[in-house]
């Protein structure tokens, strides 16, 4: 997409770096996300795609991709996606030095898929933890020694730089961005717009997030469901285990296979993210927030939400309400 020389007001500009050969996948996902996050009526993002030499880029497809920017992208950007190949590659030294000094200047830098060997080639990753496809998970290592490499994880953030595994795991990285940015509830809708799975657990930027695996089973499906639609009743491993027609002890195999956690564990995810989602998208006190999501008190609330994301309940309303009548400018700060 072609960059406007003057960004709406409040939009967050990401420029999207093309790697040689680029994946055209994993190329596409920021611009498909981003590009559907609309806040108040206004586009939340504007997505650039550059390479070190606009022009044609090769793909790992065979085909030749036209990049009409170059990095002078990266300068003008908020924030810098290095999209991978996933395959072996040396990244361009160009490349390498605009997200050393766009990391210099302050901004966040993410990378998709084999995207990671630039930032760590940058030295962004040193010390810091981080992952890349699983396929180049020892190359990494290996070149980079310093980097704390996690090769089980979707994505990874710490501090502003983020890194994801590769392909779809792109998409969670990219959920995540915009939760963070905008809230679960900008987070979720475009995720049912663009009819991929919903957010999995972040934070605010200073932490390190592991999230949820992917869900690779439909047994538990049914049941899954029917406790999403009662999240704010008291629901025990019985009560899921009496619905899916089998015993506690089956349940809970049975739910790991496939969700990667125990039903303890998501259950208490997804009434988090309830409660987010509300915060975020109505005016009900706390202890009706609480309650509706399943977390019973105000208190409960506010040790999860504290827990998760480093923000205290109001805090968190301030920082993503888009009702604009919600509490003052005046964050409280968490305990």
């Amino acid at each position: 997409m072609a960059r406007s020389t003057s960004p709406a007001r409040g939009v967050r500009r990401v420029a999207v770096v093309a790697a040689s050969p680029v994946s055209m996948f994993n190329l596409a996902i920021p611009e498909l996300l981003f590009e559907k996050v609309e806040i108040d009526g206004a586009p939340g993002y504007e997505v650039t795609i550059c390479a070190p030499e606009p022009g044609p880029v090769p793909t790992t497809g065979g085909l030749d991709l036209y990049v009409r920017h170059g990095l002078d992208a990266v300068r003008d950007a908020d924030m810098v996606l290095v999209a991978g190949t996933g395959l072996r590659y040396t990244p361009d030294p160009r490349t390498v030095d605009a997200v050393r000094e766009a990391a210099a200047d302050g901004k966040r830098i993410a990378s998709i898929c084999s995207g990671a060997f630039a930032l760590a080639e940058a030295g962004l990753l040193a010390g810091r933890r981080a992952t890349t496809y699983w396929g180049q998970a020892e190359e990494l290592r290996k070149r980079y020694p310093s980097v704390d490499l996690l090769g089980d994880v979707l994505y990874v953030q710490d501090g502003p730089i983020m890194t994801s595994s590769g392909y779809a795991a792109g998409i969670d990285l990219c959920l995540h961005i915009i939760r963070t940015d905008y809230g679960a509830a900008a987070a979720n809708r475009v995720a049912r717009l663009a009819l991929v799975a919903p957010v999995r657990p972040g934070g605010q930027t200073q932490f390190t997030q592991t999230p949820l695996p992917p869900e690779r089973g439909t047994a538990c499906a049914d049941t899954r469901g029917w406790a999403m639609r009662h999240l704010d009743s008291p629901l025990t491993l019985t009560d899921l285990a009496r619905h899916a027609g089998v015993s506690v002890r089956t349940l809970t195999r049975r739910f790991h296979a496939e969700s990667g956690v125990s039903p303890l564990q998501w259950l208490l995810h997804q009434r988090i993210e309830r409660a987010k989602e509300l915060l975020e998208t109505t005016t009900l006190p706390m202890d009706q927030v609480a309650r509706a999501s399943g977390l019973g008190t105000a208190d409960s609330l506010r040790g999860h939400l504290v827990r998760r994301t480093g923000l205290t309940p109001s805090a968190y309303r301030t920082q993503f309400s888009r009702l604009g009548s919600g509490p003052g400018p005046g964050m409280e700060q968490a305990a």
